[in-house]
């Protein structure tokens, strides 16, 4: 299948599960010659690939975009063990990705969590990445953003039709997009949420992510140690202005810790910027220049 300037995929892993992804051709008038290394975005903790829909369109004027549904949200499957929500799982999709397209060496961009999977991956593969976006995330969370996180996801009830559901998105994200037009609201809230059936209107994820983000059973990665091993790799930190989960006092430590770290502040954006920002796109674009 393909849509509006992409393709559909599917990747099966070990049980049987179905991963699903969208890829961006390089279009055909860019130049013959130089072909720069592709791009993979991946989402954050409850989204999906279409969050990156624009960005990866004009990304596609010069290189290859793979936009992951990691597994559990958009068309991905559902895991039937929540326990697989985890980060090394995911890290090991990601992977199975790129090999089966055969791409030795990517760009990440990575939304919040997506940016987690970066970094994992660049500190145990980092042959397989020339650079990481890490948009509103660092190896640190603070405290306020995260005890909203994990209170709200898994919750979100189930509605009878669009208007609600564009009502619940802003009522839920009005502190991260103060700015939102209401044709800005009515397309995210396609996003996020799906109709199930008629008069079901769900989120596009499975609601068992909120049951493995709030278990406590799991050892907590090393996060710290991940971003350390980053050393080196060319890296950009986007952090919303108004961002409660990346503070100001974690991005110095960050910076500090590796110097060849550059950031950007997105204005009038908290957790997460949609990188469809002026400031987003113009900082990814010279980024990538620069990979």
């Amino acid at each position: 299948m393909s849509g509006a300037g992409w393709e559909e995929l599917s990747l099966q892993r070990p049980g049987g599960l179905r991963l699903h992804a969208r890829r961006y051709r390089r279009s055909a008038t860019a130049p013959p010659l130089e072909v720069p290394t592709p791009v993979v975005c991946i989402p954050g903790l409850t989204r999906n690939c279409r969050d990156f829909e624009a960005l990866a369109q004009h990304l596609s004027a010069t290189r290859e975009v793979l936009t992951p549904d990691l597994r559990g949200r958009g068309r991905s499957d559902h895991d039937p063990d929540w326990r697989n929500y985890r980060l090394d799982v995911y890290v090991a999709d990601i992977l199975a990705w790129l090999d089966s397209l055969q791409l030795s060496r990517v760009v990440v961009i990575g939304t919040s969590l997506g940016g987690l999977v970066g970094m994992f991956l660049g500190a145990a593969h980092r042959e397989r990445l020339a650079g990481l976006v890490m948009n509103d995330i660092g190896p640190e969370f603070s405290p306020v953003g995260m005890m909203r996180i994990a209170s709200s996801v898994g919750t979100a009830a189930v509605v009878n039709d669009w208007e609600q559901a564009e009502a619940d998105t802003r009522s839920g994200y009005a502190h991260v997009m103060p700015d939102f037009t209401p044709e800005q609201w009515q397309a995210f809230t396609r996003q996020i949420y799906h109709e199930e059936a008629p008069g079901r209107i769900v989120r596009d994820m499975d609601p068992l992510l909120g049951k493995a983000l709030r278990d406590t059973s799991m050892p907590v990665p090393d996060f710290w140690g991940a971003f350390a091993a980053l050393d080196g790799l060319p890296l950009l930190v986007l952090r919303g202005e108004l961002s409660d989960l990346l503070d100001e006092t974690t991005l110095a430590r960050m910076r500090a810790a590796l110097p060849q770290l550059q950031s950007v502040t997105i204005s009038r954006r908290g957790h997460t910027p949609t990188l469809d920002e002026t400031e987003s796109r113009l900082a990814i674009d010279q980024f990538l220049t620069r990979c």
